[in-house]
């Protein structure tokens, strides 16, 4: 019979994509859900975590994973002008 019942559901592939809200801002801009080389030889970091500010300079940690729709919001935020027109550059 299988223990899979028994099983921490919070385990992921790679260790690195591990949701914590034990950690700091700053320890969290520091972890890495990737650290290794590709298959071209560059080595790859992806960071656990992306660090945004809001309007009002309150800082908020990102998880690459589950906040991805937020993170893409905030991409696109930064790419508009004043006047609310993307830029694409």
């Amino acid at each position: 019979m299988s223990d899979y019942k028994n099983i921490d559901k919070r385990r992921t592939a790679n260790p690195g994509d591990r949701i914590t809200n034990e950690k700091t801002i700053e320890e969290k801009s520091k972890q890495l859900a990737v650290d290794s080389p590709d298959i071209t030889g560059d080595h790859i970091q992806v960071p656990t975590y992306f660090i945004v500010e809001d309007e009002e300079g309150h800082q908020e940690a990102l998880h690459h994973v589950k906040d991805a729709e937020e993170i893409s919001d905030v991409i696109r935020q930064a790419r508009t002008d004043d006047d609310g027109n993307r830029q694409w550059w």
